[in-house]
């Protein structure tokens, strides 16, 4: 009995050891990340392992671009297509996610109501997957990236490490490799472009948009002439 309560007490002992290093990590990461670029994400590890296996040749291109240097027409692209409550919601849009909850009790194809924070969370800290258990994970780095980074941050680090492309990641080289030109010199109708693949981007191509792409484009544009100027 004696023995069993002390293996009890060590166990405790270790949990309380375990949650107190995850919930210190994990913010002293945060904090880090507020200043230096995240060197690498899970899903970039993801797709290396994907294209080792495959046999194909090994291809992570990225070109980090300060927020400053990338064209308003991006910022404002991303919050019509992906966000549009971007700067007044802390991180989950409530609104939007009962209203796709609606929609998608009438749609086979469901509706995500991921905002941009959550987005970037996902991103930078975790891996792809639809589980509960991801998506709590989701909803706590989002609450740390709302408090620690601010919006700003969040929309710099967004547009540099989210999928572009087939082994193409952040806006910088999806600029260079699209439109042969700096992120900074994108267009309303080439911010708009980049922005309509996203849902899928390795399926999609700005390069190539197809009669659905382009309709999408047509959508986010009228978007951002309603979003107007965004202040980060």
């Amino acid at each position: 009995m004696a023995k069993a309560k002390s293996l009890l007490r060590k166990l405790f002992k270790l949990i309380r050891f375990a949650i107190f290093f995850f919930f210190i990590s994990t913010i002293t990461v945060t904090i880090i990340y507020r200043f230096v670029r995240p060197p690498v994400t899970p899903l970039q590890l993801i797709r290396v392992a994907g294209q080792i296996s495959d046999g194909k040749e090994v291809s992570m291109k990225r070109k980090w671009v300060r927020l400053e240097d990338i064209s308003p027409n991006m910022v404002r692209a991303v919050i019509a297509s992906e966000d549009n409550h971007f700067l007044k919601h802390h991180g989950i849009d409530f609104e939007a996610v009962k209203k796709a909850r609606e929609l998608n009790k009438k749609r086979k194809r469901k509706l995500g109501a991921s905002t941009i924070s959550q987005q970037t969370a996902k991103n930078v800290f975790l891996w792809p997957d639809r589980t509960w258990v991801r998506k709590g994970f989701e909803v706590y780095f989002t609450g740390l990236i709302e408090i620690f980074w601010g919006k700003r941050r969040i929309m710099e680090v967004y547009l540099n490490v989210i999928e572009m492309g087939d082994g193409i990641y952040g806006v910088g080289m999806a600029s260079e490799k699209y439109f042969r030109k700096p992120a900074s010199d994108l267009t309303r109708s080439e911010a708009a472009l980049i922005a309509a693949v996203l849902p899928n981007p390795r399926k999609w191509s700005p390069a190539k948009p197809t009669s659905y792409i382009q309709r999408r484009q047509q959508s986010i544009l009228r978007v951002m002439g309603q979003v107007g100027k965004i202040e980060l």
